[in-house]
């Protein structure tokens, strides 16, 4: 047998440099070989690192791709200013010190007479915790990142209601979950974790559910499907609690010891209706059944009662359980009242309810570990409800999303699987109540930093953002009474309220990695217009624009100045605690990135260009006392900068290099990173793995490595305070009230229980002629803007037909290569059709941000991303129509002011192909600062 001897494992580079993944958000751990070539090093080839807690070796396309993204042929080169009209692409290059006069001398006159006129937001980057440091500095309080725009119901009603959320937040527990249910998760989000714990479950035979409009990535790999019409979903989890109350499947001690179930609500008429009743330390009073009175929530000997009424001067005071049950047991809530309106058969409701209820009760684990909960008493055993839950943006993005989110914590919360075996986990630095983050701050003070942080959580009406007189703070109009929660601000609102001069005029726009020109905006084609809009005097109307970016995409073209950024294998970021963490359900763990390989143009990482710029303004923190630049770059400030003593942006190696969590600042520690791979991890005592809100030695251990300052357990909150205290100012109570016509929404929405209503109501025009609910999502191959100019992603997407349900695709009598005109309340679009079964039957869908404008990202002009490749934001708008009062609310979920992408309804036409093939509207081209790309892209290092 003379069979070839082939090398199964060649070498593919001369060194090997470990850093972390960029191309989506999982933050994998990557292996990228470097060949040592007479024009310097190379990116030869990348892995995944198997020694990673994150992905353990798995890479998936993206991953991989990134050779691609860093050889990119839109990379910027130089920093660059704008010699033609906004948007058409026409640039001069120009040094970093003209760069940085020209920013300054646009920042630098505002900050001494108003800082509000500077609106600072960033896209997807993962440092945050620094961008929203160097913008506090500047005394701005318009600063937000891109959450308000994605996904903050989702975060914000995991923080509310229990101290944390899913994905960055928490994840099943994967080595013992029998049932795992998807609510409206594409798979562009936390890609490889959750491929690996499908994997992982499966194989010890756990079932997995998919809920989502759209039969596509994990729902296709699901062992049962749920269609359900978009926006429906809170409606459909509050049918599965019906059932759940109805036949008494929830967990009964858990809601007793764990969470405010049996805390008494206010029955009182007043202001103090509907709120927690207290003692005089403010903590929460539930009834105590062995002594048959109202006692702390947290006292040792303390047995609560879930069904305990307090009678006090005629008045009787219900728990928070009795309220639930009033509220749940209604009959609207029964899967026959409801199967219509959430698409699934009432018999499939029934059916999903009793698997839940099998699962997390006939299938109990116990595990046999000791531990002492906040109350002082020791358990011998873990008990777990083996049922998780995950969801993401599909729930999220909708008007609802916020309470709808809520439902959801609740449903899993009342079968007692949140932080117990088999169920969902946090992951470090949660949990943490709402209470243990910041309020938001905006005080404006000329020539000096705001008064704390820009974003956070909101307790009441004493904490929105609001002038003296009572005029939004912030140019989102964040933290009002239009958008009360919303803790991520509203990016989505920036441009079009800076254009209206609406709260106010700024003066500079500063975007980082935000393509608010494409398809980051709702009404792509009017943001376009409001950012290259002039004055009657030729002045623009948003006075300055600054942008950085490390490619040439849309928004590159309607800016004035250009700071151009590195690829993420040629700078340092810092994958923090503060921030957005690597952390696993079992341990903290942090990360790092840093350049395997030099620019080969004049860029730098954005984060090293805020430094240089604040030390060259002079910014509070940026400066030592001699006026002198504090940091040399983003790395020193890594390594430097204490946020606290002993607790920096990274947790590892601190010190003399031994320590972990608290320690002084260690001048090695990112050779240390570097040294291990990329990342830093501790790893929580077994007695602290479960329970962690109410664990004494998660606490202990939580304080020892900095998360906290001292042990702070609490209880989940079903019943959410904040959002009844905004109910009570709409009512008439309290010092701030707000504007009349809000009222009756404040009243309506904000239920200190979740609800659910009907987000497209007034969606469907005069005619009731858009019915049809369009939906985009994120393919596993690509993730936002930038992954549409990988030269190997494109041959897995290098287009997007709108995906059509068989029963519109025949009602209509499309074809194959067919055409059709869809149509909103706001504009229209021409689009190539596809045909797609296993979809929502009133639903049509198409992948996001794969469309492309002519002349941007160095594509070629017959591109397949540029012909036929399109987007739906033409169709949104960024506000709602006029109500009959004549305002127009924005399209946000009233209580986050998250965007309502999800929301849009339209109607559907067949038509002929354009005689050009290419899809409408036409934008026209914008001239390419970095030229376009070669006809073939190959990239092989010898």
């Amino acid at each position: 047998m003379n069979q070839p001897k082939l090398n199964l494992s060649p070498k593919v580079g001369d060194e090997i440099r470990k850093t972390t993944c960029y191309m989506c958000a999982c933050r994998c751990g990557i292996n990228v070989h470097i060949k040592k070539t007479d024009e310097g090093d190379k990116v030869a080839y990348i892995e995944g690192n198997r020694d990673h807690p994150v992905n353990k070796g798995v890479l998936c396309a993206k991953g991989s791709a990134g050779i691609m993204q860093h050889n990119a042929p839109s990379r910027l080169r130089n920093p660059m200013k704008r010699v033609g009209e906004r948007g058409e692409g026409k640039f001069e290059e120009i040094s970093w010190d003209e760069a940085y006069d020209i920013a300054a001398g646009w920042l630098t006159p505002i900050r001494e007479t108003d800082p509000s006129k500077l609106a600072f937001f960033t896209g997807r980057d993962q440092s945050q915790s620094f961008t929203s440091w160097w913008a506090q500095a500047f005394g701005t309080p318009n600063y937000a990142a891109h959450g308000g725009f994605c996904s903050v119901n989702m975060a914000a009603g995991g923080i509310y209601t229990m101290g944390g959320a899913f994905w960055e937040f928490g994840q099943p527990d994967w080595e013992r979950t029998k049932l795992f249910i998807l609510f409206g998760v594409a798979e562009d989000h936390d890609s490889n974790p959750i491929k690996m714990g499908i994997g992982k479950m499966k194989g010890h035979g756990g079932r997995v559910v998919g809920v989502n409009p759209i039969r596509s990535g994990y729902n296709a790999v699901a062992d049962d499907w749920f269609g359900v019409t978009p926006g429906t979903d809170g409606l459909l989890i509050l049918s599965l609690v019906h059932c759940l109350l109805k036949a008494g499947k929830i967990d009964l001690d858990y809601l007793r010891q764990f969470t405010d179930a049996p805390v008494l609500i206010d029955a009182r008429p007043g202001p103090g209706h509907g709120l927690p009743l207290k003692d005089d330390d403010g903590h929460a009073l539930v009834w105590c059944r062995n002594e048959n009175r109202p006692r702390c929530f947290d006292a040792e000997d303390l047995d609560p009662d879930l069904t305990g009424t307090w009678d006090q001067d005629g008045v009787t005071h219900r728990t928070v359980f009795q309220h639930m049950a009033e509220k749940y047991l209604d009959p609207q809530y029964a899967p026959a009242k409801v199967a219509d309106r959430v698409g699934i058969p009432e018999g499939r409701i029934r059916a999903l309810a009793a698997e839940i209820a099998r699962v997390a009760f006939d299938e109990a684990i116990e595990i046999e570990q000791e531990w002492t909960d906040f109350r002082g008493r020791t358990h011998k055993t873990m008990t777990g409800r083996p049922v998780s839950f995950h969801a993401m943006r599909g729930i999220s993005a909708h008007a609802n999303g916020f309470q709808t989110c809520r439902a959801l914590h609740m449903l899993q919360i009342l079968i007692g699987s949140v932080e117990t075996p088999g169920g969902f986990r946090f992951k470090p630095p949660y949990p943490k109540p709402a209470t243990a983050h910041p309020k938001p701050h905006c005080k404006v003070t000329p020539g000096a930093p705001l008064d704390g942080p820009h974003l956070g959580f909101v307790h009441g009406p004493a904490d929105l953002a609001l002038k003296d007189d009572g005029s939004p703070a912030r140019i989102d109009k964040a933290f009002t009474w239009e958008n009360p929660m919303s803790a991520h601000g509203m990016m989505h609102m920036v441009i079009s309220n800076a254009h209206a001069g609406d709260p106010y005029k700024i003066d500079t726009l500063f975007l980082y990695m935000a393509n608010m020109a494409w398809n980051s905006s709702m009404n792509t084609s009017g943001t376009m217009k409001m950012l290259a809009d002039k004055k009657d005097d030729g002045s623009y109307v948003i006075p300055h624009i600054i942008y950085s970016d490390a490619y040439s995409s849309e928004m590159v073209a309607y800016a004035d100045l250009i700071l151009p950024d590195t690829t993420y294998l040629e700078r340092h970021d810092c994958i923090s605690l503060l921030d957005r963490p690597i952390c696993e359900a079992e341990a903290a763990a942090d990360a790092i990135r840093w350049p395997v390989v030099e620019p080969d143009r004049n860029v730098k990482g954005f984060q090293t260009a805020l430094i240089e710029l604040g030390a060259k303004m002079g910014l509070p923190g940026f400066v030592k006392d001699d006026g002198s630049a504090k940091f040399k770059d983003y790395a020193d400030y890594i390594v430097s900068h204490e946020r606290r003593p002993g607790v920096g942006p990274l947790m590892g190696f601190r010190g003399d290099g031994t320590e972990m969590g608290r320690g002084a600042p260690n001048p090695d520690q990112l050779q240390a990173y570097i040294d291990n791979g990329g990342y830093a991890i501790a790893h929580i005592p077994d007695e602290a793995q479960f329970y962690k809100p109410w664990n004494k030695a998660y606490q202990d251990w939580a304080v020892e490595i900095g998360l906290f300052d001292k042990a702070s357990p609490y209880l989940f909150t079903l019943w959410c305070e904040p959002m009844r205290r905004f109910q009570l100012a709409a009512e008439g109570h309290g010092d701030r009230q707000p504007p009349d016509h809000l009222r009756e929404r404040i009243k309506a929405t904000m239920d200190p229980l979740p609800i659910w209503w009907d987000a497209t109501e007034g969606h469907h025009g005069e005619n009731d002629e858009f019915t049809v609910t369009a939906l985009t999502q994120r393919p596993m191959a690509m993730y936002h803007s930038w992954g549409t100019q990988n030269a190997w992603l494109r041959q897995i997407h290098g287009r997007n037909p709108l995906y059509v349900p068989t029963k519109i695709w025949e009602q209509h009598g499309f074809a194959e290569d067919g055409w059709a005109r869809v149509t909103s309340p706001h504009g229209e679009i021409t689009v190539p059709v596809a045909h797609m079964p296993a979809l929502n039957e009133n639903t049509v869908w198409t992948w996001n941000a794969i469309g492309k404008r002519k002349g941007a990202w160095a594509l070629h002009d017959n591109a397949p991303e540029v012909k036929k490749g399109f987007l739906l934001n033409h169709l949104i708008h960024e506000l709602m129509p006029p109500k009959q009062d004549g305002m127009r609310w924005s399209n946000s979920d009233p209580i986050t002011g998250q965007a309502a992408w999800f929301d849009l309804k339209v109607k559907i036409e067949k038509v002929a192909a354009p005689a050009d093939l290419t899809s409408r509207p036409n934008t026209g081209k914008q001239a390419s600062p970095v030229g376009q790309g070669p006809d073939k892209l190959a990239w092989q290092v010898k």
